[in-house]
């Protein structure tokens, strides 16, 4: 056979080979972009997935969290253990995972409903005598202030209204600890008997705490502390119940008939008095010279330990230039309001002031800052009667 006939021979028994790899090649290169573009629009997740059959032709839905990119992603991009942590306050919550090698960072911000609770009424609030009216506006719903030489009442309101003290009760604790002339030197302990059960008031005299008779006299007049005076009611000869029954009997001894005791810090509610009776209180108090020597001290240091502790009093106004004070205590607990007694030099005269469930924080201290400006102009005045005075008050 010819050369020529052989090769064309050859070529014919291959051409159907080549036309399908050539249509194939086609076919490839046309479909190839579409299934690509198919594949890329494909959504990222389904909101159900149909898992394999195990055992049986019922298909099982598992259902994915919207939310939860880590389902959608894959196993491979599955977070770290996430750490929580606060920023920004309270309300701001930082959650803290790594992802793909780099720290991520989600803040959550919280909301906060705030429910006020309105706040606890006084006894004064409870009986009305807040909407007593006076010329002077004072906030307090008790007063009464009186010449100490003359006895004359300068100014009253709701004077014989018998109300809780609170801590007005320590001037009457400082009294007796201090006429009982019992040695200032003698160490007492603070002990868990000490600790106040009855408003679980806060004491920077822990349980073990060991202070001289005398330091704790100091602290309870100057600056109210609680666990100072219960222990000095409690260390009394006979104990706390016998200082009680002589708290008692002090008081009927000085003509205060309204009053009663039942423990020495003034926590509890039940210990109760007038105006007319307190007045009485702070006119013995300031015949002690103890008394009126600690309750108007400014400030006071006591060595617990290994520091030194600084307390101050609880009277701005036993540091005002503008005042001359003898005598002083301060007192406060819900059921009795702010509360404030005490005996000054105004204008030149010798007054003893109570104020008793008077509304807002300093509003006891500005009632006593308008009697004392009242006095100073009436007195200027020239007129000794209290109405005379009050109506020239109001003139001016």
């Amino acid at each position: 056979m010819p050369e020529a006939r052989l090769r064309r021979v050859s070529s014919q028994r291959f051409l159907p080979a080549f036309r399908f790899l050539a249509v194939a090649l086609c076919a490839t290169a046309f479909l190839l972009p579409g299934a690509q573009a198919a594949k890329k629009e494909k959504p990222a997740a389904t909101k159900t997935a149909v898992a394999k059959k195990a055992k049986g032709p019922v298909p099982v839905e598992v259902k994915r969290s919207a939310s939860s990119k880590t389902a959608r992603a894959g196993r491979a991009e599955k977070p770290e253990k996430a750490e929580k942590v606060v920023r920004g306050g309270r309300n701001v919550v930082a959650t803290l995972h790594k992802k793909n090698g780099k720290t991520v960072v989600a803040v959550q911000r919280r909301s906060v409903v705030r429910v006020e609770t309105p706040p606890r009424q006084s006894f004064g609030q409870m009986a009305g005598l807040h909407g007593t009216e006076d010329v002077l506006d004072l906030k307090s719903s008790v007063a009464l202030v009186i010449d100490q030489d003359t006895h004359e009442v300068l100014f009253s309101k709701n004077d014989h209204a018998v109300l809780p003290i609170a801590s007005l009760t320590k001037l009457m604790t400082g009294l007796l600890i201090s006429e009982a002339h019992l040695p200032n030197e003698e160490l007492i302990t603070i002990t868990q008997d000490d600790v106040d059960t009855e408003k679980r008031s806060s004491s920077r005299l822990t349980v073990g705490t060991t202070l001289s008779r005398g330091e704790l006299l100091h602290l309870a007049l100057m600056s109210s502390e609680n666990r100072a005076a219960h222990a000095l009611g409690r260390t009394y000869p006979g104990g706390l119940s016998t200082f009680v029954s002589i708290m008692n009997a002090k008081a009927k001894m000085l003509g205060m008939k309204d009053t009663r005791y039942v423990e020495p810090t003034g926590l509890s509610s039940r210990n109760q008095s007038s105006a007319q009776d307190l007045a009485l209180l702070v006119n013995a108090a300031y015949a002690d010279a103890t008394v009126r020597s600690l309750s108007t001290s400014p400030e006071y240091q006591v060595e617990v330990g290994n520091r030194m502790l600084q307390f101050n009093t609880t009277n701005r106004l036993v540091k005002s230039p503008d005042w001359e004070i003898g005598v002083q205590k301060t007192g406060y607990i819900s059921e009795a309001g702010q509360c404030l007694v005490l005996q000054a030099r105004v204008a030149g005269r010798k007054l003893i002031m109570v104020f008793l469930d008077s509304a807002g924080k300093f509003s006891r201290i500005a009632d006593a800052e308008r009697v004392r400006r009242w006095v100073e102009a009436t007195h200027a005045a020239g007129s000794p009667a209290a109405s005379r005075n009050i109506a020239a008050y109001q003139a001016g």
